[in-house]
């Protein structure tokens, strides 16, 4: 179920992907090649790579070279990253329903 707080994170994220400033002029910053699927490309590799930061991390706590709280900071960066993700997907999921349902 989508919630209110992973929507505003998901557009949040596609600002960000996209280098819109919230002032409105986001028209201007987008660039000329993308489009929605950059932005899913985006979203995918931050979260892959937020995946693996926290992965390592956790590796070098095992080891004992990192601190416990930079452990919980990748953890806690990958889940939001997956949260995004899941959430992006639940949105494409519902739009391409509604389209189906729609009469020809």
């Amino acid at each position: 179920m989508m919630t209110a707080l992973a929507a505003t994170k998901a557009y949040a994220t596609a600002q960000k992907a996209l280098a819109v400033d919230p002032g409105g002029a986001g028209a201007e910053a987008m660039s000329p090649g993308g489009g929605f699927g950059d932005i899913l490309k985006s979203a995918m590799t931050d979260a892959m790579k937020a995946s693996k930061n926290a992965e390592t991390q956790m590796a070098n706590q095992v080891q004992g070279k990192a601190q416990l709280i930079d452990v919980v900071t990748a953890v806690s960066s990958a889940e939001q990253s997956l949260s995004t993700v899941m959430a992006i997907r639940d949105q494409v999921i519902s739009a391409y329903q509604e389209i189906m349902r729609m009469p020809i």
